[in-house]
């Protein structure tokens, strides 16, 4: 197979991959290395080289750029609460887990000492690459997921940094097989770490920090148009990576990683556009890395796992975690519920599955340790075993242990008004989790008094970001006196909550021209029919109009329901349903549906005893006979 083959047969396994993990809602670490296997050493479909220098380079800038993505991803405002337990992880958690899982390695999975050390080195990382997906699916509260977020990204660059380290250091000290130079040879060794270790955060600071400050002062002054900065920066990455590799050999990570920190911190202007280019590309990088990894593999490497490794990876998920986190986070703030999710919690990822193709091949031909051809096989083994076993445990565990929500099912409703009182009422009595936010106090007074959780402050802030828990929210309404405000707001939650689940109420006086309209593409679906704006639905609940339910049931269901109702959009309007099992659905015109028996209708109508007087009153006018005038005077 030609190599353009070779590359379209790797990139649409790859994406298949992913969209059936999503389907089957499983890691999808475990589908694309299960993909590598099958199309690499079992089938044949695929030949990727092992040990070449030009498939571990373009490796190595994949990485890259996973890592500088994840990185411009992390914000300083998200650690003020958790700062202490950042520091701990990240600056006492490496030396202590590096120190354990070499122990465990040599102990119990019975490898050499220099093998040992460079392993236990290496698996300190936890790849954000898995971390990041598996936050998401467990739905952990904001400092809880912050403190996984970055201790996976901070530790990466860090992880490979040590073992470079490490195996620097046996290199040079194993070199001289004279036992009276030994010490000297020693000596060398761990001055050469030293010096590299200098010189790899020199060069992360002068290079990754420069190049990222600089890039972000252009994107400031314009000094870049628009439809070059993605391109742009995506090459700057490739070539901080390359030259700081040449300077100082793996210092590449640590450089773009401190890169993509001093970016994402910036508050620029695209910085949400640049994160979208980014997040696609890492999907189609990540898809391709993890098969074309696993591919490298050969069948007899398979076969140098046994019962020693497989007692090795059993240590580190059940010891050398959770005895790596009790001891870094004695005397912290940490809360207990943390120490014991962070103990359990430590998936592997990509960058320890890349890092093992190289130094595994440098142990054996260069240190002439055997033990390095079980290097990469156990590699694989731990991020198979804790992809698998954190992946299905993670939800289960932070719900028990107070961390996490269930299924989201709830309604932010951007702007306090009556009627926005009347819908949150009425979905706080049916257990449907409700929060309104709005910058006036005095507008979220009623709220509050009537026991609906409000947010008082500007809904997109920061602070917004850190107290509105979003989690349990599965819809957005956005519902002020303001149109462009709607819009704004809606496209800017559609990208956490989804777009298909952000609404707005129906814009005010707009023109009767399509072309003159507000674009679909800047706005979020509207609400309901998608003819009801804000003052009509403040002006009718102030004649007496609210949000009611009624239980459809199989006897009594939508069509019979609607039948002994008045005229629909003009009489009352369909506002969304709670389902049998309590899941809450607003409606739309655009993304409409028919609720089933079992389901909760709610509906914006008239008082119903207001309505029956109305009724009564119109009633005996309507069968009187007609009388002529001056009659009623006789």
């Amino acid at each position: 197979m030609t190599f353009a083959g070779t590359l379209v047969v790797i990139l649409a396994a790859g994406l298949a991959a992913q969209l059936l993990a999503t389907r089957l809602k499983i890691p999808a670490i475990v589908v694309l290395i299960a993909t590598g296997l099958l199309l690499g050493p079992l089938s044949g479909i695929i030949e990727v080289p092992a040990n070449s220098e030009e498939v571990s380079a373009l490796i190595g800038l994949g990485v890259a750029v996973v890592l500088f993505e994840g990185a411009m991803d992390l914000r300083f405002h998200e650690i003020k609460d958790v700062k202490v337990g950042i520091r701990r992880l990240t600056i006492l958690g490496p030396p202590v887990a590096m120190t354990l899982g070499a122990l465990a390695a040599y102990f119990i999975g019975g490898l050499e000492w220099p093998v040992a050390w460079v392993l236990g080195a290496l698996l300190v990382v936890t790849g954000p690459t898995v971390i990041i997906p598996l936050l998401r699916q467990a739905r952990l509260n904001k400092q809880s997921a912050s403190l996984l977020k970055w201790e996976g990204i901070i530790n990466d660059p860090i992880g490979v940094l040590l073992a470079l380290l490490t195996l620097q250091y046996f290199l040079i000290a194993d070199a001289n097989a004279d036992p009276d130079l030994e010490e000297i040879a020693r000596a060398l060794g761990l001055a050469s770490v030293v010096v590299t270790l200098a010189g790899a955060v020199l060069i992360a600071i002068v290079l990754g920090g420069a190049a990222g400050y600089g890039m972000g002062l252009m994107f400031r002054r314009g000094w870049v148009p628009a439809h070059l900065r993605s391109p742009l920066l995506l090459v700057l990455v490739l070539v901080v990576s390359t030259v700081a590799d040449h300077v100082v050999n793996e210092s590449g990570l640590l450089a773009v990683t401190l890169m993509g920190i001093v970016l994402g911190n910036m508050n620029l202007a695209d910085r949400e556009r640049l994160l979208d280019f980014k997040e696609g590309l890492s999907v189609v990088i990540l898809s391709a890395l993890f098969i074309i990894i696993p591919a490298q593999l050969e069948l007899d490497q398979l076969g140098l796992i046994d019962w020693r490794i497989i007692g090795f990876v059993l240590a580190l998920m059940f010891v050398v975690r959770p005895l790596t986190i009790a001891l870094v986070t004695i005397g912290s703030p940490i809360r207990w519920q943390d120490r014991v999710l962070m103990g359990w919690i430590a998936p592997r990822g990509i960058v320890a599955a890349a890092t093992a193709g190289v130094f595994g091949p440098e142990l054996i031909e260069r240190g002439g340790y055997e033990d390095g051809a079980v290097f990469l096989p156990t590699v694989f083994l731990v991020i198979i075993t804790t992809v698998l076993a954190h992946g299905f445990s993670i939800g289960w565990l932070a719900r028990r242990l107070g961390l996490a929500s269930g299924e989201a099912n709830g309604l932010l409703i951007v702007g306090a008004s009556p009627w926005a009182q009347s819908l949150a009422t009425t979905l706080t009595d049916h257990q449907v989790a409700v929060v309104v936010a709005d910058g006036s106090y005095q507008r979220l007074q009623p709220l509050r008094m009537a026991g609906v959780p409000t947010y008082f402050g500007e809904v997109l802030s920061e602070h917004a970001e850190e107290h509105i828990d979003t989690n349990r929210l599965s819809y957005v309404l956005c519902a002020t006196d303001n149109d462009y405000y709607n819009a704004l707001v809606s496209r800017a939650q559609g990208a956490e909550v989804g777009y298909h689940r952000t609404f707005m109420i129906a814009t005010h006086g707009e023109s009767p021209h399509q072309e003159r309209r507000l674009p679909f593409e800047r706005r979020a679906s509207f609400a309901f029919d998608g003819a009801w704006d804000y003052f009509q639905l403040n002006e009718r609940t102030q004649h007496g109009w609210s949000v009611h339910t009624t239980k459809l049931t199989a006897d009594f269901g939508w069509d019979q329901w609607q039948e002994r109702q008045r005229e629909r959009n003009v009489e009352w309007v369909l506002v969304g349903e709670v389902g049998p099992t309590g899941s809450f659905r607003l409606y739309s015109e655009e993304q409409p549906f028919i609720p089933l028996a079992g389901s909760t209708v709610l509906y914006f109508a008239p008082d119903q005893s207001k309505r029956a007087r109305a009724l009564e009153r119109e009633a005996p006018a309507a069968s009187a006979p007609s009388v002529p005038k001056g009659e009623n005077a006789k």
